[in-house]
């Protein structure tokens, strides 16, 4: 049987699904055959040997349908080979290190469904112009103004390359 990955992710501004692109490239460079596809659109599991998950934080969780993608498929993931990478903006704040832990509790409730092999920590891109306007994104454009949160693409692509290819 060949080695076939599906990474999937849930994502609300791209940034999540651009990161998702890029391990899949980097899974794809080795023998293996790699589809990156977004959670909505997963419905099967069974062809595949390895499975990549990935979410942004809102809230300070997982969105919700990464969640109810982990409900879902729970008892099929702890049958195979299952990473996770979560994308939050609060890993490009000044002493990023001082909040991981914190960002790794977040998580808690996905490694309580699945224990991964892996798990990836990546900062993401933060752009207003791709959020809706709600209370919730008023308070942090507040905290964005205050200097808390940094505006712009903190993504290292360099730090999601070597995570992937620690996955082969």
């Amino acid at each position: 049987m060949s080695n076939k990955i599906l990474v999937t992710y849930a994502s609300r501004t791209g940034s999540t699904a651009e990161i998702a692109e890029a391990i899949g490239k980097t899974l794809s460079e080795g023998s293996a055959q790699v589809d990156v596809i977004p959670m909505g659109d997963v419905k099967d599991l069974s062809a595949y040997q390895s499975v990549v998950v990935g979410s942004a934080i809102r809230g300070s969780k997982w969105l919700p349908e990464a969640m109810q993608f982990m409900q879902t498929h729970r008892s099929t993931l702890a049958q195979k080979r299952f990473a996770m990478f979560t994308v939050c903006i609060t890993m490009a704040m000044k002493n990023a290190e001082n909040y991981r832990s914190g960002v790794l509790g977040w998580v808690a409730p996905v490694r309580a469904l699945a224990k991964p092999v892996s798990e990836g920590l990546f900062a993401g891109r933060l752009d207003f112009s791709k959020l809706p306007f709600s209370w919730d994104t008023f308070l942090f454009r507040i905290a964005v103004t205050l200097g808390i949160f940094p505006r712009g693409d903190h993504r290292d692509w360099n730090a999601v390359r070597t995570w992937a290819e620690g996955l082969k």
